[in-house]
C-alpha cells in the first residue's frame, strides 16, 4: 500500500469514526440499544473511537519506518480535528428539524 494511500484510509477511518456515535443508538457500536442515548455515552464513543483511529494511524506508521514521538501539540490538534469532523453527526442528531410525517 502507498503511503498516500494510507494516509487516505487513516483520514476515511477518521471520518466515519468521528460520525459513527451520533449514527447509531447502540452503545459503541454493538452494545444494547438505548433510545435516546445519553449524550455522556456518545463522547465516551467519541473518545474511544479517536483512539481506535489514533491507533491505526500508529500502526501504519510503524509499517512505514519509525514511529516519530509526538508531543501534547499533536495530541491537542488531534482532539480538534476529530471533534471537527465529528460535527456533520452532531448536525445530524441534535440540530436538523425533526419532520414527523
Amino acid at each position: 500500500m502507498s503511503h498516500g494511500a494510507e494516509v487516505g484510509l487513516v483520514l476515511l477511518a477518521a471520518v466515519v469514526s468521528a460520525n459513527l456515535p451520533f449514527l447509531t443508538e447502540r452503545l459503541f457500536l454493538v452494545g444494547p440499544r438505548r433510545a435516546p442515548k445519553a449524550f455522556g455515552w456518545r463522547l465516551l464513543e467519541l473518545l474511544l473511537l479517536a483512539l481506535l483511529t489514533l491507533g491505526l494511524g500508529r500502526l501504519l506508521e510503524a509499517r512505514i519506518g519509525q514511529i516519530y514521538p509526538q508531543g501534547w501539540e499533536f495530541y491537542a490538534a488531534l482532539g480538534c480535528l476529530f471533534l471537527t469532523l465529528a460535527f456533520p453527526g452532531f448536525v445530524w442528531r441534535y440540530l436538523r428539524r425533526h419532520h414527523h410525517g
